[in-house]
């Protein structure tokens, strides 16, 4: 079935005291267009991001948020080996002047070397096994509302698509109540020749078949959001031949009614995947 292009999804994410948050955010676009929004460090994994969501998404503009929610600023060491040293020569001057190792835990701490503080920097490639899960869970959830969104467009295209065969009928029949009107009132060569020149019997087939088409297209399992523009743009070709073949007033109506729904299948279809 058909998906749309319109998707959000979020997961959070932690590694140790660490947490951040991914948002993952779709709109309407021709093609595939990324934008990555990643904390200082993250973008040796910007082609990771990128190729899994290529694997998934084909259509839409895609922006990709990470966000680093909370981490420590910094983080206390103690230098063992200082330590070790400072308390070998403690032991060494305690002995040879035969003075009371009176050392405690506060007198060490302040001894230079002893305690050192540094600044805590988040590392993309540390924190990546997490933020690929977190991904993929803000992934499905995009996913989730543009499979919402394919349901409500197979609806309203399906309704335009039934509507519009009957008009095409109303216009086959049209044309056989016109010939026979006409019939009565010109010559066996004027006729003839007026019979040829109204003929849209090729182009009602052609449309009929478009129409079958588009409807197989929005039971796909693939993207065919740019085939059904295609399709969309022969219709219209179509209904301007069929305009301009026969001209009266009932059909002058219906195809203007056909072109409104197909413009409007046009726009839906820029929202299809």
């Amino acid at each position: 079935m058909i998906k749309g292009m319109t998707g959000f999804g979020a997961s959070t994410f932690s590694v140790g005291k660490v947490k951040g948050l991914i948002e993952v955010k779709s709109v309407n676009h021709r093609y595939l267009d990324l934008s990555f929004y990643l904390p200082m460090g993250f973008g040796a994994v910007e082609n990771k991001i990128r190729e899994m969501l290529a694997k998934e998404l084909s259509r839409g503009r895609v922006t990709i948020t990470v966000k680093i929610t909370d981490k420590p600023n910094q983080e206390v060491f103690f230098n063992e080996e200082m330590i070790d040293e400072y308390l070998r020569h403690a032991k060494s001057i305690e002995k040879k002047y035969k003075l009371t190792n009176n050392l405690t835990l506060a007198d060490l701490i302040r001894m230079p070397g002893v305690v050192d503080v540094k600044e805590v920097f988040v590392e993309a490639a540390e924190m990546w096994p997490s933020v690929e899960k977190g991904l993929k869970q803000a992934l499905k959830g995009l996913k989730v509302m543009r499979e919402r969104e394919g349901k409500s467009l197979l609806a309203d295209i399906s309704d335009k698509l039934k509507r519009m065969a009957a008009k095409i009928k109303a216009i086959e029949k049209r044309t056989l109540v016109v010939l026979k009107e006409e019939r009565q009132k010109m010559k066996s060569e004027e006729f003839s020749s007026f019979q040829k020149s109204i003929d849209v019997n090729e182009e009602i087939a052609r449309f009929s078949h478009y129409i079958e088409e588009m409807k197989d297209l929005l039971k796909a399992v693939v993207p065919v959001g740019k085939k059904l523009d295609f399709i969309a743009q022969e219709m219209q070709r179509e209904t301007n031949t069929i305009g301009s073949k026969l001209q009266d007033e009932m059909v002058s109506n219906e195809v203007i009614s056909l072109k409104s729904k197909i413009e409007k299948i046009r726009e839906q279809g820029n929202n299809v995947e």
